[in-house]
């Protein structure tokens, strides 16, 4: 094809879950493709590492359904390629007030998209869990069939994987510091290293780093903030272990309101069920205060109340750090970076602490971004980066954030 060892089709930056995603789906088309990764593969210090990340279909917003139903069935494809399991089955309950608007609208998405659920009230749910959820009797619960576990650095690996069988070239350790156009010869990709690398189209996936690293490129300030997050793992009494387990019809779940709880049910360390608040500290990525997580007194109070004491709610055993990028609409950017770089460039990021369980269809939506200039049978108006133009707030919601900023919730 004349092509020399630093020439590419299309090179992608950064080799976190959306970065691999995109490599394997690149690689499989035949482009030649380079994935490249500024630490270690693998490494921790951003947000695709860990145990676990929630599947689920119920979003208040509806435009996520169509992303999560494709992503349901590409890492069932990708797993079949490689022959392991990165997807673990489970059902999703949502609970919360039972005027919540958010679980609310959650609803409205499940009938819109005829997602099948059940509406349960306090006592449905006690029978519904055999006993090991109760929520008051003001709230209402929302159980779903679409849930399950994902294992994340498994599912990274194995795109990389995939990405590699499939004939890409993966490299660590380059930190690119600038993407330039070079004429006749497309993109020109440096590394702090000095090494360059030329592509036609190249895909920016730098998670925490994109605010920089978009703007070194471009000029252009996203307004992607890093947190810091603490996911938390509790130890389940004496007894109870089997019934919070993954296999024994205990669902992944989601808590409404202040704050936002989500959680699994024990798979990666067995008798520790994972609840954790959606939230996190402001940070910036190379200097990470790495903890100490606080835990919210409303954590504690949760898990001693929901799980009826089942739960050791002193405090967690375990703790973990990752890092979210937020927008401030808490919806994802994917677009063209435009300007002098047209549809050469593409971005994938601000995936405010939601974005893992999509990763297979963004995978697709990024490489046909990259190489059609369109992505086929998806909206992608809800992820410009001009609606921060119209409204620094980005899309107009009718409910309450997700996310919260901790410093205000403690």
């Amino acid at each position: 094809m004349g092509y020399s060892d630093n020439e590419f089709d299309v090179i992608v930056v950064g080799a976190g879950v959306m970065g691999s995603s995109t490599a394997y789906q690149l690689a499989k088309r035949g482009q030649k493709t380079l994935l490249l990764e500024q630490f270690d593969f693998l490494h921790h210090r951003g947000s695709s590492h860990g145990e676990s990340r929630t599947i689920r279909a119920t979003y208040p917003e509806d435009y996520y359904f169509g992303l999560v139903d494709e992503s349901y069935r590409l890492w069932e494809q990708a797993q079949s390629e490689i022959g392991f399991k990165v997807y673990f089955k489970a059902k999703q309950f949502d609970m919360g007030p039972s005027d919540a608007k958010s679980l609310l609208s959650v609803i409205s998405t499940c009938r819109k998209n005829a997602i099948p659920y059940q509406v349960l009230n306090h006592r449905q749910v006690a029978e519904r869990f055999s006993g090991r959820i109760d929520i008051p009797e003001d709230w209402i619960g929302v159980s779903c069939e679409l849930g399950g576990i994902i294992k994340p650095t498994k599912a990274v690996s194995m795109f990389q994987m995939l990405a590699f069988k499939n004939g890409a070239c993966l490299k660590d350790n380059i930190k690119v510091v600038s993407i330039d156009k070079d004429g006749d010869r497309g993109l020109k990709v440096a590394a702090s290293n000095g090494e360059i690398f030329w592509g036609k189209k190249c895909v920016v996936t730098v998670g925490g780093w994109m605010r920089n690293l978009v703007k070194t490129v471009c000029g252009i300030e996203l307004p992607i903030q890093p947190l810091e997050t603490n996911v938390c793992y509790w130890r389940i009494k004496d007894g109870h272990e089997v019934e919070y387990a993954i296999g024994n019809d205990f669902p992944t779940f989601a808590s409404y309101g202040h704050p936002y709880i989500y959680g699994t049910p024990s798979l990666e360390y067995p008798g520790l069920i994972k609840v954790a608040v959606h939230g996190g500290y402001q940070c910036n990525p190379d200097k990470r205060p790495w903890g100490p997580g606080l835990v919210p007194d409303s954590l504690k109070q949760w898990v001693e109340q929901r799980f009826k004491g089942k739960v050791d709610s002193s405090k967690p055993v375990m703790t973990q750090l990752c890092v979210y990028s937020m927008t401030p609409d808490e919806d994802f950017v994917i677009d063209f970076l435009g300007g002098e770089f047209g549809k050469d460039v593409v971005i994938g990021g601000g995936f405010s602490g939601h974005g893992f369980k999509m990763s297979p269809a963004i995978g697709r939506i990024l490489a046909d971004l990259a190489l059609i200039g369109e992505a086929k049978g998806v909206e992608l108006k809800q992820f410009r980066i001009a609606r921060f133009e119209e409204n620094p707030r980005g899309n107009i919601k009718e409910y309450e954030d997700q996310v919260g900023l901790l410093k205000s919730t403690l």
